[in-house]
């Protein structure tokens, strides 16, 4: 059994040709733990609407934030 990692998760939008009302390109987004999404390829992302969804998962690409830069992104206001 896998143990969750507490640590935040955050991935920058490579793409939202489906999606450009509620993604960015170029964007740093927080990524929620979903094992269940994962397992089908899925990401759940707090997206531009200050809201978690899931999106496929090439659409972007998982980074490693500093522990300084982590805690700016968990407290940016969302992109209305």
């Amino acid at each position: 059994m896998e143990v969750e990692s507490t640590q935040p998760r955050f991935a920058v939008c490579i793409d939202n040709t489906a999606y450009p009302d509620d993604l960015t390109v170029r964007t740093v987004y927080r990524v929620l733990p979903d094992e269940s999404a994962a397992r089908s390829n899925y990401l759940r992302i707090v997206d531009d609407t200050g809201e978690d969804y899931l999106y496929p998962a090439d659409l972007f690409v998982l980074i490693d934030v500093p522990l300084e830069a982590q805690k700016a992104l968990m407290q940016a206001p969302t992109h209305s």
